[in-house]
């Protein structure tokens, strides 16, 4: 690069070099510190001030806020909130209390630094990490001593047992983990589908005919008997969602699939086998489904296995037939659990 395109840096006062043809890389030195307002106006430092107490306080509001909101707002409420639609009342104050006292604590820390705190630059050589032999061969020499004075190799019964208690006091950590909730058990493996449960349907929220399934579409169904008002109910719908699908009968590939099958009609869980989000991308000609999330596809005339993406194995598929009234039911629930692999699947 030519002289005239590098910008101009001015030494610094305290011994900064200037670059010569026989020392281009010279240290140009720190430029002159430039002082802020608040340096120099102690009315604006003030207001500074009150700025960083300001947002203190907000954060000192929000927690109690949040404690106040888990004391009164009870677990089963739900709200609805423009765009979020029905949420839990208690969660929705919960996240937002303490994200604002979180955020308001850091705000007004990073305040404080850039308008408050000094921000003279300072410069420091570097020099080498490492220590010197004389101080290493202290420090093991220091070590020796020690490990000698304290008798641990010959006093067997002292080391074992202290190898012993510091092996079993992190067990009284994870003990403490048991205050976190009620164990799971089987909970993962089952939902709400069992033999009789209507297929309703999410949209109309009205149970679902063969009639209604028109061949290529795809329609969405939910148990019998869930309702929004329930506490549960986020819970339960992220197990039992259904997608329900007709291809003709001929087009279904996999055997136990058209068994399972009413007239060509299909019912696979909505739950995606990688993290769980939920699938709603159909593709009429090829019977595929996408994961909008990370493209896991999905083919549901073979058995809904998985063609392409990061998912680990196929949509549960749920088996359904006809009641004496015509409509769709189950015969059962799903023979695996549905999304994501879990440890306790064994």
């Amino acid at each position: 690069m030519s002289e005239e395109n590098l910008p101009a840096r001015p030494a610094h006062e305290g011994g900064g070099q200037v670059a010569t043809a026989d020392n281009p890389f010279a240290d140009p030195g720190l430029p002159a510190h430039q002082p802020r307002r608040q340096d120099i106006d102690e009315k604006a430092a003030k207001s500074s001030e009150r700025t960083v107490a300001l947002l203190f306080t907000v954060s000192m509001l929000a927690t109690l806020a949040f404690i106040a909101s888990f004391v009164v707002i009870p677990i089963d409420k739900i709200v609805y909130i423009w765009p979020l639609g029905h949420i839990s009342a208690l969660n929705f104050a919960l996240g937002m209390t303490l994200g604002v006292s979180l955020f308001a604590i850091g705000a007004g820390a990073v305040h404080w630094a850039r308008t408050l705190m000094s921000d003279v630059e300072v410069a420091d050589d570097r020099h080498p990490i490492e220590a010197s032999p004389e101080v290493k061969a202290k420090v093991m020499a220091d070590f020796a001593t020690g490990a000698g004075e304290s008798q641990f190799g010959r006093r067997k019964l002292i080391r074992n047992t202290m190898l012993g208690a510091l092996t079993l006091v992190p067990l009284s950590g994870v003990f403490l983990l048991r205050d976190l909730g009620p164990l799971p058990e089987d909970k993962l493996r089952h939902t709400l589908w069992s033999k009789g449960r209507l297929l309703i349907n999410q949209n109309t929220n009205k149970p679902l005919r063969p009639e209604d399934v028109a061949v290529g579409s795809l329609t969405f169904a939910v148990p019998e008997g869930l309702e929004e008002e329930q506490h549960d109910y986020q819970e339960q719908l992220a197990k039992a969602a259904l997608m329900i699908v007709r291809i003709e009968p001929d087009d279904i590939k996999d055997k136990k699939s058209r068994e399972w099958a009413h007239q060509g009609i299909l019912a696979f869980s909505k739950i995606c086998t990688h993290v769980g989000c939920p699938i709603s991308l159909y593709e009429q000609q090829t019977h595929h489904v996408l994961c909008p999330c990370h493209q896991s596809t999905f083919d549901l005339s073979d058995g809904a296995r998985v063609i392409f993406g990061p998912a680990g194995h196929a949509l549960p598929q749920l088996q359904i037939s006809v009641n004496g009234e015509g409509y769709l039911e189950a015969l059962g629930d799903f023979e695996e659990p549905v999304g994501p692999a879990f440890w306790e699947r064994g």
